[in-house]
């Protein structure tokens, strides 16, 4: 295999093959920080060192004491300066293992000691690993990207609500003309359908496990059978921010997960539900757009002005439950 320079990013968007990095990557460029194959080796090079850590505070394993909070600082920042150059590092490595988990676990022996070299990756599997790693990047992505942004939606709509609540509006059922309505009202509703969601997705917590190969710690007993294992990992996941999840097979059940997902399809849903209402305001003329100067809404009837926006986003709404379902 042969890597070039092209491998790792592609820095030209109109190159990119998917949509959400080549025509939408102004819009998600943020997400890249927690949801990149980039981001992906950094999360695993934290667990992995965290874990080294965590190994070195165990009073029983007299082999490896710990480590000195100078120590601790520079064994980090492997991980807190964790750059472009070394994610394209552990692709080369990953070029001969042909395992991107090895190759995290090689690209940290070359950054330390050859006396830790045992220790890092020890008696894990790699869903060890991963499971921490995809819920920590989630986790992450969540409370520190998206949360936000759905929040000022939230805020917004609330906002439109107080501002228009006294706009009479014509209520239809079953498409047909009702009784009245007021425009604030029709905003409320989606506003309290996505406080309830939002307040769920800000309290989910995610589940991780460190059990082994099988879910029962055999090779971590074998070595060291006098550490208490079970409560090692207990200890250890929540020093991540996550809850333990101690009953597993070698995969953690990724449950959690689905939960986090499900309420994301919720949240989309309603969204797409709200476009779908304004684009009929829009085309029943309750709503007009405004125009901007050199802006074409098509390419052979000059009088145009397209919902696009609101079209585009139910498009990609449906799109991302189709993924977060699947």
């Amino acid at each position: 295999m042969v890597l070039c320079d092209r491998c790792l990013s592609v820095t030209n968007s109109l190159e990119n093959i998917s949509p959400l990095d080549g025509r939408y990557q102004q819009q998600v460029k943020e997400l890249t920080a927690f949801f990149s194959e980039s981001a992906l080796m950094r999360y695993r090079v934290m667990v992995e060192v965290e874990y080294l850590i965590a190994l070195g505070d165990e009073k029983r394993i007299k082999e490896l004491p710990p480590f000195p909070k100078t120590e601790q600082a520079k064994l980090r920042k492997i991980y807190e300066q964790f750059n472009s150059a070394a994610a394209q590092k552990v692709k080369e490595i990953e070029a001969t293992t042909n395992h991107d988990v090895k190759a995290i676990e090689y690209y940290l022996q070359g950054r330390v000691k050859k006396s830790l070299h045992p220790w890092i990756h020890f008696a894990l599997t790699s869903e060890d690993v991963n499971n921490l790693a995809y819920a920590l990047m989630w986790q992450d992505g969540m409370k520190l990207s998206y949360l936000s942004v759905l929040h000022k939606v939230l805020s917004r709509m609330k906002s439109f609500g107080r501002r228009y609540k006294e706009l009479p509006l014509l209520g239809l059922t079953h498409g047909q003309p009702a009784t009245p309505t007021s425009l604030g009202k029709e905003f409320t509703v989606f506003a309290s359908r996505l406080q309830r969601q939002h307040q769920q997705l800000k309290s989910h917590q995610l589940q991780g496990k460190m059990s082994g190969a099988t879910g029962t710690w055999a090779a971590h007993a074998a070595a060291y059978p006098n550490v208490n294992w079970f409560s090692f990992s207990k200890r250890f996941v929540k020093s991540l921010g996550l809850e333990p999840n101690l009953i597993t097979t070698q995969i953690e059940s990724n449950d959690s997960l689905a939960e986090s997902y499900h309420n994301l399809i919720r949240v989309n849903t309603i969204l797409l539900d709200f476009c779908r209402d304004v684009w009929h305001y829009i085309s029943r003329g309750v709503f007009d757009q405004k125009t901007k100067s050199g802006e074409v809404g098509s390419s052979t009837m000059p009088h145009k002005v397209n919902p696009i926006h609101f079209e585009n986003a139910e498009g990609n709404l449906g799109i991302a439950n189709a993924y977060l379902s699947h």
